[in-house]
């Protein structure tokens, strides 16, 4: 199970803290409770955009003649984003250090999509419905 997550804004604050204050009066019983504070990275609705654009393109790309899943997909989109560094393996192979997507600000991930619609439609890659839909929806959202 996740834990609870909470967005607090100038027009929020007052009901998101009320709600944090009741978690951890609730939450104490069992324990200390640990409260973070950060900075809103990528949001759901990002997130369900990504995926299908995913799909759609390791369905139909290759990159140096290799399939790759949708998991690779995403790790060679993201490393695009900070220039990510390799390394030797240990054991041989290459070890890749970056950005995990989970960290990305909601303004690196829009570039993310954007790259990844680009990158697709340069490949000609035929679009699924799920894919088309949610970025039409994000492009509305974001006036792109």
């Amino acid at each position: 199970m996740s834990e609870p997550q909470y967005t607090v804004t100038t027009e929020n604050h007052r009901q998101a803290m009320k709600a944090v204050w009741d978690k951890v009066c609730t939450g104490i019983a069992a324990g200390a409770v640990v409260v973070t504070l950060g900075r809103e990275t990528r949001t759901p609705d990002q997130n369900s955009k990504l995926w299908p654009m995913l799909r759609d393109i390791s369905q139909q790309c290759e990159w140096y003649s290799a399939k790759y899943n949708e998991e690779d997909w995403k790790d060679l989109f993201t490393a695009v984003l900070k220039g990510q560094r390799t390394a030797p393996g240990l054991e041989g192979g290459i070890v890749a250090f970056g950005v995990r997507t989970r960290r990305l600000s909601k303004g690196n991930f829009s570039n993310l999509i954007e790259y990844m619609y680009a990158f697709g439609s340069e490949r000609n890659v035929q679009w699924s419905e799920p894919s088309l839909k949610a970025y039409e929806q994000y492009r509305e959202a974001h006036g792109h």
